[in-house]
């Protein structure tokens, strides 16, 4: 007899309150010539997924898996009319996430999900969880979701992510599904605590080596009194996602100050171009990740400018206006105002600094507005021509600039 229920995130966020937007569903006692001739659409090339014909919404045959081969794709997966609820939702991750409801509303909860989730725990299923790498960045990322819930993630579980981390099974996650699960991780609530979690289970060290070199690396007290550049690193991107929930804008945060990992120890606490050496490292790490330009480019110009950026009160209006022209802010403005949101977050994102304001951001951009009033027209106007063109433009652009300087108020 076909039964179907309710499962996942939207029944362990219905019980804790928490804001929703996806339902899906799993379908007992049916086949896919079933689903078919119901008017499903099948959806899926590793096992029977179909999209309902009025919602859209995602109903999966109840199913079981078994490990195959290393990392996450080596599964098989069986779908039987036989296969009953409790084993569909023995493969899943975590307790809270193996809890179902049937139409009429009744819970099935066969590996008390709703205790755990009382208690604030995120605790895996079963011995199974350690066949799939992917769990070990769901559980930071649903430990970066609910922090501010108080929720942790169990020992037991904390231990399994650190044997499957020395086991090597973590070094077979495919880059682009450590960007999916990162990408979304960044958007959570608290990005930083995906970060720990991974740190704390060793798998930081083998997914994103560059992060991880951070921690425990000293920089000067009087400008950081966190001091460790680790920790200075979560304390921005905390500041970065109060300001934005792009992932491209906290993406350039985590990895702004990468080459300070890479700061020769008879120099410390003092970090010498350090942008310049974070450069090469960022490319590797988005290189290695499959990360999109925009979200590479938009890291490269933070991590080497966003010094420039916090001391820009002092730069010479010339040297204003090639930051502006190397931030790409006359063709693609919102790039920079990207690039401030990362400042800023750098800025705040040190002990004792959290609320302090960073007037340099609207410097910039009253920059820009004052070099965007004078175009090539306004130059041809003037008689000049071909190449002489862009040589007057830069010309006027300065002295705008200088005379701004000159004046400046702060708004």
């Amino acid at each position: 007899m076909k039964q179907v229920y309710l499962v996942g995130g939207a029944v362990r966020d219905k019980h804790l309150g928490y804001p929703f937007h996806e339902r899906d569903w799993v379908v007992v006692g049916s086949t896919p010539d079933d689903m078919l001739t119901e008017g499903f659409r099948p959806v899926g090339k590793d096992f029977p997924v179909f999209l309902h014909p009025d919602t859209g919404e995602e109903y999966a045959l109840a199913r079981t898996e078994r490990k195959t081969a290393p990392g996450y794709s080596g599964f098989t997966f069986h779908t039987s009319p036989d296969i009953t609820l409790e084993e569909d939702l023995a493969r899943r991750d975590l307790t809270i996430n193996a809890i179902a409801e049937d139409e009429n509303g009744q819970v099935y909860d066969p590996y008390h999900g709703l205790d755990d989730l009382k208690a604030k725990l995120l605790r895996h299923v079963s011995p199974a969880f350690s066949e799939d790498p992917v769990r070990v960045l769901r559980v930071a990322r649903f430990a970066a979701r609910y922090h501010h819930l108080g929720f942790q993630v169990a020992d037991e579980t904390q231990q399994l992510m650190t044997d499957m981390v020395e086991a090597g099974e973590v070094g077979f996650l495919v880059a682009e599904r450590v960007w999916k699960e990162l990408e979304r991780a960044l958007t959570e609530r608290s990005p930083d605590v995906f970060i720990e979690v991974l740190r704390q289970c060793g798998a930081l060290d083998v997914i994103m080596p560059e992060v991880a070199a951070l921690f425990g690396v000293p920089q000067r007290a009087e400008h950081h009194p966190e001091i460790d550049c680790g920790i200075h690193c979560m304390m921005a991107l905390t500041q970065a996602r109060k300001l934005s929930d792009d992932s491209a804008v906290l993406l350039a945060t985590l990895t702004h100050d990468l080459g300070k990992a890479t700061t020769p120890e008879d120099v410390l606490p003092r970090h010498i171009a350090h942008e310049q050496r974070s450069l090469p490292l960022i490319e590797q790490f988005c290189e290695r990740l499959a990360i999109p330009k925009r979200h590479r480019e938009l890291a490269i110009a933070v991590a080497r400018d966003h010094t420039n950026c916090h001391r820009v009160f002092e730069l010479k209006a010339k040297t204003l206006l090639s930051l502006l022209q190397r931030l790409d802010s006359f063709r693609r403005p919102q790039q920079l105002q990207d690039f401030l949101l990362c400042c800023e977050a750098d800025s705040r994102g040190r002990k004792g600094f959290q609320e302090r304001p960073y007037p340099q951001a609207d410097y910039l951009r009253q920059a820009l507005e004052v070099c965007n009033k004078i175009q090539a027209r306004d130059v041809m106007a003037e008689g000049v021509t071909g190449k002489d063109i862009g040589e007057a433009l830069q010309k006027k652009r300065i002295h705008a600039l200088q005379a701004f300087k000159d004046s400046y108020t702060p708004r």
